[in-house]
């Protein structure tokens, strides 16, 4: 018997009963929709938590106020535990690079009749190295800035599109809280850090933000290390619990009153997610494939005893063993193929949508999806056709003709 007779001989016995045919394929159309769903939302958040990582720099580190027990409310506002004395002396580790603290100022921010509720962030010249960010227009805020206390402004993107429109803003005078401050600048677009808008910012000196507000303590802090990690963490929590007079020798987090995080932390944060969500992703496909190849057998099962004298007939012309196992084998493969691209198209639709409604909420959030997911999620698909296909296959393989001829 030639391939294709085999081939057309299983499409015919698939589309004989089109309504049976598709309801057996639901458990794979499930499983394999369920895996290239999950794979594009696990690759579309993958990407914003990257873009998290990136933005931040190779090697930055952050340190925020407050316990690790109740994680940093508001990245740090409110909390008190950073004062500037111990911005001087991280400043002095062998260890750090550059030390960036940030103060928050109070808006909103007006330009003539246009309001923005941007984010005033109070920084130093060092902000922009250890966070990567250019100006695309004017200057950035610069020591000398900070030293003179200068009331200049350095607006991010949103807040210079909200502001100014298509007008330069360049020079223009716009009032922060009670005080005017003179535009320098615009900063590239840069996304979103810690799942918050960082283009929808301004930014003024660090010193006329500590004026302005009265503070005595910073909201965070951004620094680079040297070479390693570990050995800049431990010198910072060592520094800050000497100061704050913490004992904590089991390195206990929730003991502190600050919180350290790196970037290289972050990624292995990432590569934990992506595990367990790859784990999460196989038992969803094994479980729903499993269902699908059950119903594949019972179905196939039916069929060999539903068309048990057309194999009799089959074998009275002088089909062979290997020609009906191989008809029935092809059959239920054929339905889990077709199942398969239907839920790799289905997979891809929803993907797609869930992307459209998750970017009004999570503007980075992206439409991403995973080739090699949803490749082995195709072959798993086949495998079940073979694996469940193999039991109605053998029993049709070895019906006597003369008993199948018959069978009534």
């Amino acid at each position: 018997m030639h391939l294709t007779d085999t081939f057309q001989s299983a499409l015919k016995g698939i589309t004989v009963n089109v309504n049976r045919s598709l309801l057996t394929m639901l458990g794979i159309i499930i499983g394999v929709g369920s895996v290239v769903l999950m794979s594009a939302i696990g690759s579309s958040m993958q990407g914003v938590i990257l873009g998290q990582i990136s933005s931040l720099g190779a090697k930055s580190m952050v340190i925020f106020p407050g316990s690790s027990e109740g994680g940093p409310s508001a990245l740090g506002a409110g909390r008190d535990s950073l004062t500037f004395e111990d911005i001087r002396e991280l400043e002095q580790l062998g260890t750090i690079t550059t030390v960036a603290p940030i103060i928050y100022g109070a808006g909103p921010a007006t330009y003539g009749k246009e309001e923005s509720s941007a984010q005033i962030f109070g920084v130093t010249a060092a902000f922009f190295d250890n966070q990567n960010l250019p100006a695309i227009e004017g200057r950035l805020i610069d020591t000398s800035d900070v030293n003179g206390n200068r009331y200049v402004a350095l607006v991010a993107p949103e807040a210079r599109d909200k502001l100014f429109g298509q007008e330069d803003p360049i020079g223009k005078s716009i009032k922060v809280g009670s005080n005017h401050y003179t535009v320098i600048g615009v900063t590239k677009a840069l996304g979103s850090q810690f799942f918050q808008s960082a283009d929808n910012r301004i930014y003024i000196p660090y010193s006329v933000a500590r004026q302005v507000t009265g503070q005595k303590y910073v909201n965070y802090v951004t620094m680079t290390a040297t070479e390693s990690f570990a050995v800049a963490i431990d010198d910072v929590k060592f520094l800050l619990r000497r100061r704050h007079g913490i004992k904590n020798p089991a390195d206990d987090p929730k003991k502190d009153d600050f919180i350290v995080h790196s970037s290289e932390e972050a990624g292995q944060i990432l590569g934990s997610v992506s595990l367990g969500l790859t784990l999460f992703i196989t038992t969803i496909a094994a479980i729903s494939l499993i269902v699908g190849g059950i119903g594949i057998m019972n179905i196939m099962l039916v069929s060999v005893t539903e068309r048990t004298r057309e194999i009799g007939l089959r074998k009275a012309l002088g089909a062979t063993h290997r020609d009906i196992l191989l008809q029935f084998l092809t059959e239920s493969v054929m339905l889990t193929v077709i199942g398969g691209l239907i839920g790799m198209v289905g997979g891809v639709a929803l993907a797609v949508i869930t992307a459209s409604i998750v970017k009004n909420i999570l503007a980075t959030y992206v439409f991403a999806i995973s080739l090699p997911s949803m490749i082995i999620a195709f072959l798993m698909a086949v495998i079940t056709g073979l694996v469940f296909g193999i039991t109605p296959a053998k029993r049709a393989a070895e019906l006597s003709p003369m008993e199948a001829l018959r069978y009534e």
